[in-house]
């Protein structure tokens, strides 16, 4: 869930170790193969596709997968399917506001798991534009931070258009406008400092604070959502501390 980085960091951490390993790198080898698709499979000329194979080889996803999902998108290996990118809105417990993003080659199932993962888990689906109100497409980095210490990055990432740097426990968060992300990731790069992840996300630019049961309900909702094979990213507005976000993933 992009838009809090302690939890997000936390459940990347557990994710890559645990059962959902092979759904998460569905998700990853997915989105390699709808960037080659879109802007050819070489990676120095599509930044997508640059930092969707950077995101993967992060997560551990073997090298062989990200070729073959490489030739699949780029047509040079049979075996590709017609991806859409399709973006449902709906309502998690205590009123907050949800962006479900899939990529899917089945609207209706996309459609049909999303609803049932809502249904079953206190949430509703909401009307097209009732939502999508409270978020905005911004750029967000994820750099590790073995080794590097905020001023390095700040110093590194703020002419090429880094607007906040949030300290997320093991890692700092880049936020830009999404048109910068690559400016960012690159400048990055030029200074020597590793990062785990580039991409346009959705932020939202208020948000809702939840009390432990509160976090507990939509965190049960994002796992049911992350869950369905269609799904790529959920976005919520939700806020809690650390103290909250530890007791209710208890």
């Amino acid at each position: 869930m992009s838009g809090h980085s302690k939890w997000a960091t936390t459940k990347h951490k557990k994710a890559v170790i645990d059962a959902k390993r092979g759904k998460l790198f569905a998700k990853l080898i997915k989105n390699i193969e709808v960037a080659a698709r879109t802007g050819g499979g070489d990676p120095a000329g599509n930044p997508t596709l640059f930092d969707a194979i950077q995101k993967a080889k992060k997560s551990s996803v073997p090298n062989d997968n990200i070729d073959r999902a490489v030739k699949r998108g780029s047509g040079l290996e049979a075996g590709g399917a017609q991806y859409e990118t399709i973006m449902y809105e709906g309502y998690g417990p205590n009123g907050v506001a949800m962006l479900i993003e899939c990529l899917t080659d089945n609207r209706n199932r996309a459609a049909m798991e999303v609803r049932t993962a809502l249904t079953r888990n206190n949430g509703t689906l909401a009307d097209p534009g009732s939502v999508a109100y409270l978020f905005s497409r911004k750029g967000q980095v994820v750099v590790p931070k073995d080794g590097t210490d905020e001023d390095a990055v700040m110093e590194a990432t703020l002419e090429a258009g880094a607007e906040e740097i949030a300290d997320g426990g093991d890692v700092f968060e880049i936020t830009s406008e999404a048109t910068d992300v690559v400016a960012v990731r690159t400048a990055l790069q030029d200074a020597g400092i590793d990062y785990d992840s580039a991409e346009a996300a959705w932020v939202p630019s208020m948000k809702v604070d939840l009390d432990v049961e509160g976090a507990r309900k939509m965190l049960r909702l994002i796992d049911a959502l992350e869950d369905c094979d269609d799904v790529q990213n959920v976005y919520a507005n939700m806020d809690a501390s650390d103290e909250v976000l530890e007791a209710a993933a208890e």
